[in-house]
C-alpha cells in the first residue's frame, strides 16, 4: 500500500503541474479549448485517482475545482484573473494533501481541512452559487432518483444533438456478481449532465415469473459531456461482458473527433484502432463490423462481388459518421510512410540509480588498478584483457550517469507560478522568459539548484526591477522581463538569471561594505570585486525589510550552496539596463574524465573538459606569471608555488592550457601522466575552504590525488597577474577575493 500511494502522489503532482502551467498560460492570453481541456483532464484524473486509492478528502475537493472548470470549458463563467488565482489556491491545496500522503498520513490534516473549506467556499462563490460542499455533494447523490422517475412518466426520450446517447442492458447475473447497476449512472455522473433518462423495461418479466437475484434493468441515457466514447464506456467496464452497451456520439462532436485523430502518435494502426483510439468507436462496435465483414466476404465469394471496406459498413450501419471514417483513412495512410519506435518509460527510485553510481565508481577504482597491477607485470595477454575491460567500465560508467541526467526545465517550469504570485506582491507587470530547458544535468544537481535560483529570481524581481512608472520615465517598457538560461560550456552547465531592471549601483555597493565594515576605506577594488560584495554574508542595500528580501540573508546563502556543488557564481551589471547572475556548475557530482598531473610525489586532477592543450614551458616565453602563447598573453599558476611544495623543481616542467567561465589560464606542474576516470570523493568539513581544491579520488594504486578547482585557479590566475604581485599574497588581499576562492 505504500508503494500504491507514492505512485500516486507522484502522478498526481505531475498532473497538478500540468493544471498549474495550463492555468498560467490562459492568464497569459491562451484560452485555446486544448488548454482548458488538458486542464480538466488533469483535474480529472487527480480526482478518478484518488477514488481509487480511498482518499475521500482529495477526491471531494477536486471535485469541486473540477466541476468550476467544466463550467469554464462550457462557457457557463467567464475567466478572469479571481477565477485564476482561485483555481491556483485550489491546487495549492491540493499539493498541500498530497505532501501529508508523502509523509505516510492517509488521513485529513485538521488545519489542511479547515483552509481548504476557505478556498471551496471561494470556489463555490465563483461558481454562482451559494451552497457548501456537503449540499452540493448530497444534491449530487440525488439527481439521479428524480430523473428516473421524471422520465418513467413522459414514456420516451427526448434530448438534443448535443448530447451522447447510450444504451444500456444489464444482463441478468449482475446483482449475483455484487454491482448495483444505479452506481454505475451515479459514477456517470461525474463526466457530465444527464438530461434525460428512461428506464426500459420490455424485459421485465410477470411479478410471478421474477427472480429476485437477477437483474432486468435497462436504460436509455441522454448524456451532455465532454468526455470521449472510450471514458464513458469506461463507466460500465466492470459489467461490460454482462451488458449490453450502445454508444452514439452526439453531432456536435464530430469535428472534435477530427482533432482526436489528427493528434494521434504518429504510430502504424489499422483503421479500427485509430477510429477506438480517437474514441469514436468501442470495441464492440469494431467487432460487430468486423463480423458483418465476414459475413460480407462469405456472399461476396458467393455472388461474385467486391468486398466491402470495414469504412463502408461502419458509416451503413451508423456506427461513426463518414467525415470521421475519412479522417481516420487519411491519418491511416499517413503513418504509414513513417514508422516511430515506441518509448518507454520505467520509473526508479532515485536512491537505487545512487548505490548504481556509487557501485560503479567502485568498479572503476578497481579497474584501475588492476590495469596498474597488469602493466607491471610486464604479460600483454593481461595488458590487453585488462584495456578491454577499462572499455566497458567506460561504457557503463556514461551509461549510469546518463541515467541520472535529466532536463532541467522541470525546476525552471516552477518559476512560472513564482514569477506570477510574486509580481502581484510587488504591484509590478514581470515576464518570465525561459531558454534552454533542454539542457540536461545531473539530477542531484537540479535537486540542489532550485533554492539558490528562488533567492536570485526574487531578488531580481524585488531589488532589479523597478516600478512601472520609474521604468517609464527611464524610456524602458512598464513590463519588467526575466530571464532564465541554460546551456553547456566547456564540460559544465551554466545557468543565468537575467533582469533588465536598473543593475547594480557600484558606489551604493562600496559604500555600504565600507560602512558594514566589509572592506576598509580606501581599499581598491575593480567594478567587478565590488559588485561580488553582495554575496558577503548579511549585506544588503535594501532601503527597507519586505517579506522579499532586505534582511541581509540571502545572497551568501546562494554562493555557499552553489559552491556545495563544487560551482561558482558571479553578477555582470550594467547601472539603468539589467543584472546577469551567471552560475557554472558540473554536469555531474559523481564520475569525470580527468586528466592526471603530478607536482613531487603528489598527484592532481584537472577535469579533462577544461583541458584545453598541454606543453613545455619555455622560460624565454615567460614574463612574470604569463607566458606569450602564440601571440596571446596568458597568465598561469605554479603548482609548486599555491601549495607550497618543497623540493626543486625538475629542469622541464610542463604546463596545462585551461579554460573556464570564458578566460583561460595556464597550471604550471612537474608531470603529466594521462587521462584517467575519476570517481569524485568529497572532501570533509575540515577541509571545506581550501582554495583550488574541488574534492578528491583514489588512483589504482590505493593513494589520493586531488580534483583541481579549475574555475578558482583560473581566476586567480587572472586576478593576480593584473595585480602584478604574486599569487600567494593576492589570496588573502582582502576578504571578497578569498571567499571567491573557497
Amino acid at each position: 500500500m505504500e508503494e500504491l500511494f507514492s505512485v500516486f502522489a507522484q502522478e498526481a503532482r505531475e498532473q497538478l503541474t500540468a493544471m498549474e502551467d495550463g492555468l498560467l498560460r490562459m492568464e497569459q492570453g491562451d484560452q485555446d479549448s486544448d488548454t482548458i481541456n488538458s486542464i480538466f483532464r488533469s483535474a480529472h484524473t487527480i480526482k478518478g485517482a484518488s477514488g481509487v486509492v480511498e482518499l475521500q478528502h482529495i477526491e471531494k475537493f477536486t471535485h469541486i475545482l473540477e466541476n468550476l472548470l467544466d463550467k469554464l470549458r462550457n462557457g457557463e463563467i467567464l475567466l478572469s484573473n479571481e477565477l485564476i488565482t482561485a483555481l491556483l489556491e485550489g491546487c495549492d491545496h491540493i499539493g498541500a494533501m498530497l505532501d501529508r500522503v508523502d509523509q505516510g498520513y492517509m488521513d485529513e490534516d485538521p488545519t489542511i481541512a479547515a483552509a481548504g473549506e476557505i478556498t471551496a467556499a471561494r470556489l463555490h462563490a465563483l461558481t454562482d452559487g451559494t451552497e457548501t460542499a456537503e449540499e452540493a455533494e448530497e444534491e449530487t447523490a440525488g439527481m439521479l432518483e428524480p430523473s428516473i422517475g421524471t422520465v418513467e412518466r413522459s414514456g420516451g426520450e427526448s434530448s438534443g444533438s448535443d448530447c451522447w446517447h447510450i444504451s444500456i442492458r444489464f444482463g441478468r447475473d449482475v446483482l449475483k456478481m455484487g454491482m448495483e447497476p444505479l452506481a454505475f449512472l451515479r459514477y456517470l455522473l461525474n463526466l457530465g449532465e444527464i438530461v434525460h433518462l428512461t428506464t426500459l423495461t420490455d424485459a421485465m418479466p410477470h411479478a410471478e415469473e421474477m427472480d429476485p437475484e437477477c437483474c432486468y434493468l435497462s436504460f436509455a441515457i441522454a448524456l451532455r459531456s465532454h468526455a470521449s466514447k472510450e471514458q464513458i464506456e469506461n463507466v460500465f467496464s466492470f459489467c461490460r461482458d454482462e451488458c449490453d452497451l450502445h454508444i452514439l456520439p452526439p453531432n456536435s462532436r464530430i469535428s472534435d473527433y477530427l482533432d482526436l485523430i489528427e493528434r494521434l502518435p504518429e504510430e502504424n494502426m489499422r483503421l479500427g484502432e485509430i477510429l477506438i483510439k480517437s474514441g469514436a468507436l468501442t470495441q464492440e462496435e469494431l467487432d460487430e463490423g468486423l463480423r458483418r465483414q465476414t459475413a460480407a466476404a462469405k456472399i461476396a465469394e458467393v455472388t461474385d462481388q467486391n468486398i466491402p471496406a470495414l469504412g463502408e459498413i461502419f458509416v451503413d450501419n451508423k456506427m461513426v459518421q463518414p467525415e470521421i471514417v475519412e479522417a481516420a483513412a487519411i491519418k491511416q495512410k499517413q503513418v504509414a510512410e513513417k514508422k516511430t519506435s515506441e518509448s518507454r518509460l520505467i520509473r526508479v527510485q532515485a536512491d537505487k540509480l545512487d548505490q548504481l553510481i556509487d557501485l560503479v565508481g567502485e568498479l572503476v577504482i578497481a579497474g584501475a588498478s588492476a590495469n596498474l597491477l597488469a602493466q607491471k607485470s610486464g604479460r600483454s595477454n593481461l595488458v590487453e584483457a585488462t584495456s578491454v575491460l577499462s572499455r566497458l567500465v567506460e561504457d557503463i560508467r556514461d551509461s549510469a550517469l546518463q541515467l541520472r541526467m535529466v532536463q532541467i526545465g522541470e525546476t525552471f517550469n516552477r518559476f512560472n507560478r513564482v514569477v506570477r504570485d510574486t509580481a502581484k506582491e510587488l504591484g509590478k507587470d514581470i515576464d518570465l522568459i525561459i531558454t534552454g530547458a533542454e539542457t540536461e544535468l545531473d539530477k542531484s544537481v537540479v535537486e540542489k539548484i532550485g533554492d539558490p535560483l528562488m533567492h536570485l529570481v526574487r531578488n531580481a524581481m524585488d531589488h532589479g526591477i523597478e516600478p512601472a512608472n520609474v521604468r517609464e520615465a527611464a524610456g524602458k517598457p512598464a513590463k519588467g522581463r526575466v530571464e532564465l538560461n541554460a546551456f553547456h560550456d566547456s564540460g559544465s552547465i551554466v545557468i543565468e538569471v537575467v533582469d533588465d531592471g536598473g543593475g547594480l549601483n557600484a558606489e551604493r555597493i562600496q559604500a555600504k561594505a565600507i560602512e558594514r565594515g566589509i572592506i576598509q576605506p580606501g581599499q581598491v577594488l575593480s567594478e567587478q570585486e565590488i559588485c561580488n560584495l553582495i554575496f558577503e554574508a548579511g549585506f544588503s542595500t535594501a532601503d527597507k525589510v519586505s517579506n522579499l528580501s532586505g534582511r541581509g540573508v540571502g545572497m551568501d546563502v546562494v554562493k555557499r550552496n552553489i559552491q556545495a556543488l563544487r560551482g561558482t557564481v558571479e553578477v555582470q551589471t550594467r547601472l539603468g539596463v539589467g543584472s546577469r547572475f551567471i552560475i557554472r556548475l558540473p554536469l555531474t557530482l559523481a564520475i569525470i574524465d580527468g586528466f592526471l598531473t603530478a607536482v613531487d610525489n603528489a598527484a592532481y586532477v584537472i577535469p579533462l573538459s577544461n583541458v584545453v592543450e598541454c606543453l613545455e614551458l619555455q622560460e624565454d616565453t615567460t614574463r612574470g606569471h604569463m607566458i606569450n602563447l602564440r601571440g596571446e598573453v596568458l597568465p598561469f599558476i605554479r603548482l609548486r608555488e599555491f601549495f607550497d611544495v618543497e623540493g626543486t623543481p625538475p629542469k622541464r616542467e610542463n604546463i596545462v592550457v585551461i579554460s573556464a567561465g570564458g578566460h583561460k589560464a595556464g597550471i604550471v606542474v612537474d608531470q603529466l601522466l594521462g587521462e584517467f576516470q575519476t570517481v569524485i570523493k568529497p572532501l570533509g568539513n575540515l577541509f571545506k575552504h581550501l582554495r583550488g581544491i574541488g574534492g578528491s579520488t583514489i588512483l589504482g594504486s590505493g593513494e589520493v590525488a586531488l580534483i583541481l578547482d579549475v574555475q578558482a585557479l583560473t581566476q586567480l590566475a587572472s586576478q593576480s597577474e593584473d595585480r602584478r604581485h604574486p599569487i600567494i599574497t593576492h589570496a588573502s588581499s582582502h576578504p571578497a577575493t578569498e571567499a571567491e576562492t573557497r
